[in-house]
């Protein structure tokens, strides 16, 4: 998979709807409204590791392809998911999402579903 590198979100589309689905805090709606994030995605075979930088914190997650992991979201919430690999697209499913992340052209772009909302974010590498 092509993820390996760090990457600066410069799109998000439906972000707040999304946070509210997910049950994130006010308080974390409105500092994430204003903050493009940079992620690094490091892999070795199938093990990654996933770094999201803000200006308010970092958090990185470790999982394998096919295991279920333990993750935390930027306000410290713990959530169980499995990411899996499917033609080149990196697939993460737990109780209140699931998420597809794909490189189209140079751009990765993450759909993210949380009931009937979509959550699109689109990054660049830098």
């Amino acid at each position: 998979m092509a993820f390996n590198g760090t990457w600066q979100v410069y799109s998000e589309e439906n972000l707040e709807d999304f946070l509210k689905a997910v049950g994130a805090p006010e308080m974390v709606v409105k500092m994430r409204k204003n903050v493009k994030p940079v992620i690094v995605i490091e892999q070795k075979g199938k093990e990654f590791t996933y770094t999201i930088k803000t200006p308010a914190c970092t958090k990185a997650h470790s999982f394998s392809i096919g295991q279920e992991t333990e993750m935390m979201t930027l306000d410290g919430r713990k959530f169980k998911c499995v990411v899996r690999e499917e033609n080149g697209k990196m697939i993460a499913e737990s109780a209140k999402f699931s998420s597809v992340r794909e490189i189209q052209g140079g751009d990765m772009v993450e759909t993210i579903t949380a009931g009937s909302v979509i959550f699109i974010s689109k990054s660049r590498r830098i």
